[in-house]
């Protein structure tokens, strides 16, 4: 379950550094929150860092991308929402692993309300009822909770099932080309009235085309993300071009 003390802070053999990718409200044309995702000190890929993350360095590689993405987005713009990726399976203690986020919030300057939490499930989650926990303990802390690439790999119905986040970003492979693919405008439809049943907002990522851009636009979604809008740029904020719109 990785470390067994919140109060492990001994250092990881590499370091990291926050790339930013925005998260447009294309209602508004405002930028709503900037995704905080991880990079090698020399521009490595995030694939080519979450390699170098064991059993062992785990949770200080949880906790160091939360430090440095609270860190790195206080210096930018403390006013701004931040989306920070977390590893379920790095935490052990919901309300003691918090101890060095609300502190890094603290002393950055950074209003801890403006934190959302992406759990990353590219691996399987280990205890369900650990994750509910976490979630319940964030809300109850005032921060917004994200279930990351949903409708791949592990997050599906069943883990929404299990606990309601603030957010669902839908996977990439879902919203790409739906434009030309009923099968998927009929299952994005279909997770559009289950979120809102639920009071949970959707957003899509890995928007690269105007005619998908437009097809969510259509089906009523309000939150997007993609290389459409910009793509990611290291330690420091893309702006969006309104003409995009």
């Amino acid at each position: 379950m990785g470390c067994n003390s919140c109060e492990c802070n001994g250092e990881l053999e590499f370091g990291i550094q926050m790339a930013f990718q925005p998260i447009v409200d294309v209602v508004t044309q405002e930028i709503y929150s900037y995704e905080a995702l991880v990079r090698g000190m020399n521009g490595e890929s995030a694939y080519s860092i979450l390699g170098q993350v064991s059993e062992e360095n785990k949770y200080r590689f949880d906790q160091l991308c939360r430090v440095t993405a609270i860190e790195t987005m206080a210096k930018l713009d403390s006013s701004a929402r931040v989306n920070i990726n977390f590893l379920p399976n790095a935490i052990y203690e919901p309300e003691t692993c918090l101890r060095r986020t609300l502190a890094a919030a603290k002393k950055f300057g950074f209003p801890h309300e403006n934190i959302i939490f992406e759990v990353t499930e590219h691996e399987e989650v280990e205890n369900y009822d650990l994750l509910k926990s976490i979630f319940e303990t964030y809300h109850g802390k005032g921060f917004k909770t994200a279930i990351d690439d949903f409708g791949e790999g592990y997050a599906g119905l069943n883990l929404l099932a299990e606990f309601q986040p603030s957010l669902l970003k839908l996977d990439m492979k879902l919203i790409q080309g739906i434009a030309t693919d009923r099968v998927k405008q009929s299952i994005l439809a279909g997770t559009l009235v289950t979120a809102r049943s639920l009071g949970i907002e959707i957003i899509a990522e890995g928007i690269e085309t105007e005619e998908d851009y437009r097809c969510l636009c259509e089906h009523g979604v309000e939150l997007m993300q993609g290389y459409y809008f910009a793509k990611p740029a290291i330690g420091a904020l893309p702006q969006v071009d309104s003409a995009l719109f």
